[in-house]
């Protein structure tokens, strides 16, 4: 039994319908490939809040904010 585990931060356009075209995408791909039947595929995804996920000792949230703050200050002085 296959299980595939996804982990993500919330973005807006990750509706459900995103999400679950995403689960049968995923399944689809075991299945085509012959690793295992549909009803043997376990598909988990994990939605981690950007202040939870960090790299080079920076969250998400705080390379976003760091990334609105740099564009913010682009418009004003052009």
């Amino acid at each position: 039994m296959p299980i595939i585990e996804v982990t993500l931060t919330p973005a807006p356009h990750r509706t459900p319908e995103v999400k679950r075209a995403l689960i049968t995408a995923l399944t689809n791909a075991v299945v085509d490939t012959g690793v295992a039947p549909r009803e043997a595929v376990r598909v988990i995804l994990r939605e981690v809040p950007a202040e939870h996920f960090a790299a080079g000792d920076v969250t998400l949230a705080e390379r976003r904010a760091a990334q609105a703050a740099a564009a913010a200050s682009d418009s004003q002085k052009g």
